[in-house]
């Protein structure tokens, strides 16, 4: 192996230096001009290069600390650490004391990257310790920051407006043509389509535009895709390519309802040191706002939004409620909500109020309660006993609330052991727009399997029974009065419960184990418009924002066979089939809420015929056209088709001479079959030799 030599090492035997020429020159020519900046030409390396405040950013300063002398000292640091901890690792500590060994009323604390840092900084200023000390913590950075303020204001120069065109375009077509997504080919080509007639027109079709799905957000105005690497946001005319967000293998995304906020949840990041699991952005600036740890096992969605988009929430696993506002994105009052036994909790989607139930805990009654936010007010409770689980479920309206109460039949008490017998069911309906909000109870005995809500409207459906012997029944609610039984259906093929997104209708689905069975029903009179609808294997129903179709389908996700979904109408009659190789899931789009008053709606059903005859013109004007295009175009495909074939005729005659005369003068056109002479060639295809041996 060589050995390396030092410069000096470099020289002749006799001690006289090489001598190498005239040292060529490394500068650029006068002319020349540098059209590559560093960050094109080496744009990885400069990312990695230090900063003057590095070590610094992930420093905060924490003030209005207790005063404490040498023996509380080590009490306040447990404090200390369990208030920050949760934002992330401390690397270091300081507790400035003075001359008699007491703190000065401020710390610094040190984590381990900026971020926690930042996310400390936004929770815990003007946190309450207690009654006398109130936290005021900042960045270390931040004090170099200000103390560059300038006395004379300066207008800051307005950033370039970046054109994101008009994001609503699709709601601008004439006849408010629906639109919907299609992930087919296995997972790697989404389409979209546009609803028309007679056959759905594709609008876009992109190979590996999403690694795993697709997700609309709730007024349709944007369209996510998930991305090994995180999140890319689309929209526009061209579904051109809005934000891209970074998050490495987020497999979950949620938009606040009012699509102000984007929530994406990686698992890989959930036991990492730094709070990356779940992040919060800014839909339109593509802004990180928050990131947070995510519990253990995951919950989703990670938080729950208030209908405005001014609060979200979520809950420990020690029934600590934990509510943060927008846009600062910090703890309600800086202290979360702690109510021992709480299970579960959800928003209206009305008002900002938040249902959540407490279990039982030996004498003292479950309960559910309203709270308003954020003054934290309990506007109702309602008490339960002998509960085991319950559920809420929101009218798409927010006019009604209803708790699925499951209870305990019987108790049986001995000595030693309390014991239960049995189960039924309670649904306890709490009427949110009246005065005190009344509460009404219906109890079913039988074990229920689907409870759903007529989204417009005041009346909802419950599958219950044995599993070889289902019954739905609708219920019906008016102001004033208790929950009425309007219909009872018995021995039903159905598991699943879709009504229409404008109420009245509904289909009535045997999914899976009951391959495939539907049946349509106008709730108005209880009609039966179709009861033989089959789907067999379907897995997914899914009604158009119109509510004039539905669509069901079979997912090459659940089933290799038969991938397809088919196309009704919402009186249950099939209006087309479409078979899709590999086809996967179908999702439509969704519209924003309608601009019409009660009022004006209320005239559109009253005028409903009127309306209703003018657009089924309009649906028999567009088959007609399409019927006429279609047959203009075969007749032009026949026209050009004998025109060839004339002209083919034409060179076939210009060639008959010469026919003639290779076939030695004979008229193989126009020869009859008496002058034609049989002859029968014969000639050896092959030939085998078979020896055979003789005894």
């Amino acid at each position: 192996m060589a050995k390396k030599k030092n410069p000096e090492e470099f020289q002749d035997e006799e001690g006289s230096t090489t001598d190498y020429g005239e040292m060529p020159s490394f500068d650029d020519p006068e002319d020349f001009v540098d059209d590559i900046s560093d960050e094109e030409l080496m744009g990885d390396i400069l990312k990695t290069k230090p900063s003057a405040t590095d070590g610094v950013d992930s420093v905060i300063v924490v003030d209005g600390v207790p005063v404490v002398g040498q023996e509380r000292l080590e009490k306040l640091k447990n404090v200390i650490r369990k208030a920050f901890v949760k934002f992330g690792n401390l690397v270091n500590e300081h507790y400035p004391v003075d001359e008699e060994g007491k703190t000065k009323g401020y710390i610094f604390l040190e984590f381990a990257n900026a971020s926690s840092a930042e996310q400390a900084v936004l929770s815990m200023n003007n946190y309450k310790l207690d009654r006398v000390h109130t936290f005021l913590v900042n960045l270390f950075s931040d004090f170099e920051k200000f103390e560059g303020i300038k006395e004379d204001w300066e207008e800051p120069e307005p950033r370039p407006f970046d054109d994101k065109g008009n994001l609503r375009d699709w709601l601008l077509e004439p006849d408010s043509i629906d639109q919907y997504s299609v992930i087919h080919g296995g997972g790697n080509v989404v389409s979209i389509y546009a609803n028309t007639l007679p056959e759905p027109l594709e609008l876009q079709s992109r190979e590996k535009w999403t690694e795993t799905y697709v997700q609309w957000s709730p007024m349709g105005t944007y369209l996510a895709t998930l991305h090994s690497r995180g999140i890319a946001i689309w929209g526009g005319k061209n579904f051109d390519r809005i934000q891209r967000l970074s998050h490495v293998g987020a497999e979950i995304v949620d938009f606040s309802p009012r699509e102000n906020y984007l929530v994406t949840f990686s698992p890989r990041a959930m036991n990492a040191d730094e709070p990356l699991a779940i992040i919060i952005w800014d839909t339109k600036t593509g802004e990180k706002k928050r990131s947070f740890f995510a519990e253990n096992p995951p919950v989703v969605p990670a938080f729950k939004w208030s209908y405005d988009d001014k609060f979200f929430a979520r809950m420990s696993k020690d029934g600590t409620l934990s509510v943060f506002e927008t846009p600062s994105f910090g703890l309600l009052d800086k202290k979360s909500i702690k109510v021992p036994g709480m299970r579960d909790f959800s928003w209206s989607p009305k008002e900002n109020i938040l249902a959540y139930w407490v279990a039982e805990d030996k004498d003292v009654p479950a309960r559910v309660v309203l709270l308003e936010i954020p003054s934290r007010k309990e506007i109702r409770v309602k008490n339960l006993f002998s509960v085991a689980d319950c559920k809420m479920h929101w009218q798409n309206a927010g006019g009604y609330l209803c708790v699925k109460v499951d209870r305990y039949k019987k108790l049986l008490k001995d000595e030693k052991d309390v014991k239960y017998a049995g189960m039924y069911y309670n649904f306890e309906i709490f009427h949110m727009l009246e005065k005190q909000i009344p509460v009404d109870s219906v109890e079913i005995k039988e074990t229920v399997h689907a409870f759903s809500w007529e989204p417009v409207g005041s009346k909802f459906a419950v599958i219950h029974g044995d599993s070889q012997s289902l019954n739905v029944s609708f219920y019906g609610l008016k102001e004033g009065h208790t929950p009425v039984l309007l219909k009872k259906y018995e021995r039903k093929s159905a598991n699943h419960i879709f009504w229409s997104p404008t109420g009245q209708f509904v289909v009535l689905a045997g999914l899976r184990s009951m391959n495939g069975q539907f049946e349509f029903i106008d709730t108005s009179d209880f009609t039966t418009m179709s009861s033989n609808g089959e789907h067999t294997m379907a897995n997914d129903v899914l009604w158009d924002p119109t509510g004039r179709y539905v669509v069901t389908g079979v997912s090459w996700w659940a089933t290799k066979v038969d991938n397809a979904y088919w196309i009704w109408s919402f009186q249950g009659k099939l209006l087309k089939r479409v078979n899709v190789d590999k086809y996967c899931s179908l999702s439509w789009r969704p519209r924003p809420p309608t601009l019409l008053s009660k009022e004006q709606i209320k005239d559109v059903k009253k005028n409903l015929k009127k309306y209703s005859d003018t657009f089924s013109l309009k649906d028999r004007q567009k088959l007609s056209k399409a019927s006429k295009e279609l047959m203009d175009k075969r007749r032009d495909l026949m026209d050009k088709f004998m025109e060839y074939r004339k002209q083919m005729q034409e060179k076939y005659s210009a060639m008959k001479q010469e026919r003639i005369t290779l076939r030695d003068g004979i008229d193989t056109d126009n020869i009859k079959e008496s002058e034609m002479e049989e002859e029968v060639v014969e000639f050896l295809v092959k030939e085998e030799q078979t020896n055979i041996e003789e005894d």
